[in-house]
Parts: structure tokens; sequence; C-alpha cells
């Protein structure tokens, strides 16, 4: 066979915003580096790029690779992290900045000891931060804007641990949902908004923190309750203890928590997330009603919202689509031979059940618009008789600078076109998003504001440094 026939093909198949991160902790357990491993198994969604676990006995000791947890950790490495205390973190997969040096917890020597951090947000002034800090001297090893939260804590004047941390985070501006381990105590903190979930649970003696509650339910820890916007928790050998150092501010979760990022055996901001989703698919059959013949989802995301749909509408419900769990960040493609995979390696319709049908789709978001127009062809190539696309949410307009990683306005379909335009591009025959007002009726138990900057452009925190290239989104 001449010449060379494949080539290594960098897999971007799904057009949607990139996971973010989860955080793990435990305190007072014989095995604490295996229950983090297992809860750090349940936040895989969170992120895929690396993983990190740091245990304290008396000393701290650190294991973190590149790679999802299964393959980052075996029985011999989680065997050299003793204690029973520990700290976990998976980082959200981009395709820059992939480096070992980015991979959390963060580990430190400082004047007062050794201090991991583990950290799911994203610091809007850290740039501004960074340059003052170098400017004293302060050398940075990463290029993570939690490395900012370190270094305020190493330089601070103040004799205990809670008020340097305490001091650094009145410093910082934007989301963080943290765990700290230093060699004799497990503190969480979450930010004033309480832009990120961050919950406490108890397993027998011994406390865990985790950024879901399907973590709990996989080590059979019972949800205690979550850590409050503004709340620093320390727990030590006096038991636990709670601070609210921060001046109030108006609580603003994440909604796109709700429409894609959560797991939805997961209840985060007192509302369960697969209900939630159930909830958006009836909202959006009542606002966007069509004859079809069934409703299938794009796996696996648009799951539980095309079930919501199916339920209001009468129409039903069928697994029109298969999902390949096996396929990693890259792939071979045969250069010379079958051209543009694209979709079609991680999707496939089944083409009996949507031959000659009128097919409704449904999925949680649409950002670029390639993927949806992928689809679309994909199954009027398998005979869809006609192909309506419903989307669980509004259009997104505006990036997240909260930690999530997002394309930049000009990138986002929604920010660039009508939804008549959407449409046409993406070849459906009739294309429906979720209202802004009928994704907060869905959610309304969770509280009545959200951050819904992805979908407003309306920032609860005024966000100065946008897309500051050495601090971009890496917490």
């Amino acid at each position: 066979m001449g010449g060379r026939v494949f080539e290594r093909f960098t897999l971007e198949v799904f057009d949607k915003f990139k996971d973010e991160c989860g955080v793990f902790g435990v305190y007072n357990h014989p095995e604490a580096a295996n229950i983090t491993y297992l809860g750090l198994y349940s936040l895989q969604h969170r992120g895929q790029e690396s993983a990190g676990i740091v245990s304290s006995n008396r000393s701290l000791s650190s294991h973190k690779g590149m790679g999802l947890v299964a393959d980052v950790f075996s029985e011999e490495s989680l065997a050299k992290l003793p204690g029973e205390k520990a700290i976990g973190h998976v980082r959200y997969s981009t395709t820059g900045a992939s480096h070992i040096k980015n991979a959390q917890p963060f580990l430190v020597e400082y004047s007062m000891g050794e201090l991991a951090v583990a950290h799911n947000g994203n610091l809007v002034n850290a740039g501004r931060l960074k340059d003052e800090l170098e400017a004293y001297g302060s050398i940075f090893q990463s290029n993570m804007d939690t490395e900012v939260i370190v270094h305020l804590i190493a330089t601070s004047k103040e004799s205990k641990l809670l008020d340097r941390l305490t001091g650094a985070l009145k410093r910082v501006q934007g989301a963080y949902s943290l765990v700290l381990l230093s060699e004799n105590k497990l503190i969480a903190a979450r930010d004033p908004h309480g832009f990120r979930p961050l919950q406490l649970g108890r397993l027998k003696d011994s406390w865990v923190i985790a950024s879901e509650t399907c973590a709990f339910d996989l080590i059979e820890a019972e949800f205690v309750r979550d850590i409050e916007p503004g709340e620093v928790l320390v727990i030590d050998d006096k038991g636990l203890t709670s601070h609210k150092p921060f001046e109030e501010a108006p609580y603003t979760p994440c909604i796109f928590e709700f429409v894609y990022f959560a797991r939805p055996d997961s209840t985060i901001f007192g509302t369960n997330v697969y209900e939630a989703r159930i909830r958006f698919g009836r909202e959006l059959a009542k606002e966007h009603p069509v004859d079809g013949d069934i409703v299938i989802s794009v796996p696996d995301s648009g799951g539980p919202a095309a079930v919501g749909y199916a339920e209001a509408s009468g129409i039903p419900f069928q697994m029109g689509m298969v999902r390949n769990h096996y396929v990693g960040r890259t792939f071979i493609e045969p250069k010379d031979s079958i051209r543009h995979f694209g979709v079609k390696v991680k999707l496939n319709p089944i083409r009996d059940l949507v031959k000659g049908k009128r097919v409704i789709v449904v999925d949680d978001s649409i950002v670029r618009g390639t993927t949806s127009r992928k689809i679309i062809k994909m199954l009027r190539n398998a005979g869809a008789k006609e192909v309506h696309m419903r989307i669980s949410s509004p259009p997104t307009v505006s990036p997240c600078y909260y930690g999530i990683d997002t394309p930049d306005a000009e990138e986002l379909i929604g920010a660039k076109m009508s939804v008549s335009e959407i449409n046409e591009f993406i070849t459906s025959d009739t294309l429906g998003y979720l209202s802004f007002e009928g994704m907060y009726r869905a959610v309304s138990g969770a509280g009545s504001s959200f951050c819904d900057a992805c979908f407003t452009g309306r920032y609860p925190v005024s966000v100065s440094e946008r897309r500051a290239p050495q601090l971009a989104l890496f917490g």
C-alpha cells in the first residue's frame, strides 16, 4: 500500500461548553485516599484532563497525572498516599495548556508548613493580582489562577491559616469552590455568590466535601447540607466550625449546572438535576409543539429533557441515536478512503427507527451549531422524513468567566444569528429554544436568582480581565 494512509485526528465531536472541575475532600477516615479516589470517579464528568490526590499523615503526600481517574491512579499509587485526611481534584479538558504543572491539587511548602489547594471556578482578577505578586518577588510555577490564592496566603502577615485564607479570599473576585488541606485541617470555602456547588456529607465518623451529591452516593455517605455562599468551613480535631467572613452578596448559582454540567443523579442548589431537566423538556413542549412521530435525544445530556418533552407532548420517546462511549480525544482517520468522520465516530442513528419518521430531536444547547448540523444530516441520511430540533435552554450568547471553558462571543452562533437563521444553518425543518422564562419556571424550586450570563450577558461580578491568556480558566 503506497503512501501514508492514516493520520491522527484530534477529536472535537461535541459542540458543547467544556466541563469545569470537580473537588473532593475527606476528614478522619482510615482509607482517606481510597475514598477520595472513589469520589473523584463520581466527579469524572466535571473534568477529564487530569486528576490528583493529596493526603495528610503529619506531612502531605501527592500523586497526580494527566488523564482519567482510572488511568492516573493504581493500587500502588494510592498506597503511597497515607493518612486519614485527603483532598482530590479532576480538571476539565481544554485544547490548550494541557500540562502536568496545571494539574491539581496544588501543593506547596511555606512558612507555616505545607498546604494543598483544589479549586473549581475562575478568578476574574487573577491576572492583576499575579502582576502585583510578581512585582513583590513571587515566582509562579503554573498557569493556574488557583496559585494566586496560594501566594496570597503565603505572603500574609496573619499568624493563623484561617485568617490568611480569608484575607486572601477577600482580595480575589469571581467564582471559587475550594477544598484545602494542611497537616491537620480540612477547609472548604465557597464564594459569596455561590456560583459553583459545594456540599457537606457524613460517612459514619468522617466528614466529606464534594462538588456534587453523586460522589456521596458512591461512598454511601449521607448528604448533610450545602456549603453556604460566603462560608468557610474548618474541620479539625476540634470538630466542624463555620465562619462567614465576607460581605453578603446576591446569591447567583450557575443555572447551566442544571442545563448540562451536573450529573442527573445529583442534587445541587436544593434541586435534583434530573427532575429539573425533565421540567425543561415539559416547558419546551408547551412552548414549541410540533407534529412528530418520535422524540429522540442527543445522548447523553439531552435525555431527561427529551423524556419531559415526550411526556408533555404525548409523542413517544425512543432511543433514536446510539453513543459510542469508547472514543478518546484522538483517533486514527483513514486519510484516503473514508473522509470526514466528524460526529459519526461518536453517534449513530438507528435507521429502522427513524426511517420515514417525523423526528423531534432534543438537545441541551447549541454552541457553534456545527454538531447539530451534522446530526441532522445523519438523521436525514438514515431516512428521517422530517427533523425538528428542540433545545432545552435559551440561545447561548455570551462566554462564561466563572469557571466554564466557553468560546468567545464571536464563535457563539446564538450571538451572531437569529433563531430562524440558526434553523437555516443547521438545516432543521423547525427549531425551538426554551424561553428564558420557561427555564426559570423549571428551576423555581432552586431559587429566584441565578447566574445566567451565558444567556443574557449580565455578569454578577464585573469582568475586567477577559481571556487573560496566561490565566484562562484553569481552576
